[in-house]
């Protein structure tokens, strides 16, 4: 029985491991399992359930958008999102 649920469960993870949906709930579901706090786990969700209402766009998307330098940022504005974005991209290329 324990093999066949295996199989199951792998065959599952491998054919929808893209939706969307499932990894919302990915991150909360590990820090429920991980510390066991499920006020913490509820916290991450329903904040990240609410910002994207709010926005329309999911926390990452969010993310990209500010980091995009605009005209009316200061240097120090622009400055801080170029080393943001060239940090990234060094940490993309190293784990390849």
């Amino acid at each position: 029985m324990f093999i066949k649920r295996l199989i199951i469960v792998v065959f599952f993870f491998c054919f929808l491991n893209s939706c969307a949906q499932n990894v919302a709930l990915l991150g909360p579901a590990y820090t429920l399992v991980s510390t066991g706090n499920v006020y913490q786990a509820g916290l991450t969700y329903g904040s990240d359930h609410a910002v994207t209402k709010l926005t329309g766009k999911s926390t990452g998307q969010n993310i990209k958008e500010i980091l995009i330098p605009k005209k009316k940022d200061s240097e120090f504005e622009k400055i801080v999102k170029k080393r943001i974005v060239d940090t990234r991209k060094k940490f993309k290329i190293s784990n390849q």
